[in-house]
């Protein structure tokens, strides 16, 4: 049987639980879906997260290709996160997610 590095880059559901396997990944995603952010602006939309811990998902996602990050030469550097084509393509995931969410807090909330 092979592994989750294994499976990486060949079974679909292994990649996409590897992308995403961040705890902030998809609220990130989600916040990115609506427009391009700058850091400061994921933090306040983010206030239980860490600098570092935001820093780590981002580049993660940047690494696997889902957000892009763009560097601008000023001073101070202006640094903006958007998502990539493949990213935006997420976009669908991300609705069924919200629908998925809330059928099931309706669910809940009924049954006790």
């Amino acid at each position: 049987m092979l592994t989750q590095e294994e499976l990486f880059g060949k079974c679909p559901y292994a990649t996409s639980q590897k992308i995403l396997s961040g705890k902030w990944a998809l609220i990130i995603l989600h916040h990115l879906s609506e427009k391009t952010l700058r850091f400061s602006e994921l933090q306040k939309l983010l206030p239980d997260i860490t600098q570092a811990t935001l820093t780590k998902q981002l580049r993660t996602l940047e690494k696997h290709g889902i957000i892009i990050r763009t560097v601008y030469p000023e001073v101070p550097p202006k640094v903006e996160y958007k998502l990539s084509e493949i990213g935006k393509e997420f976009s669908v995931v991300l609705d069924s997610l919200k629908i998925w969410g809330e059928k099931y807090i309706k669910t809940v909330k009924n049954n006790k």
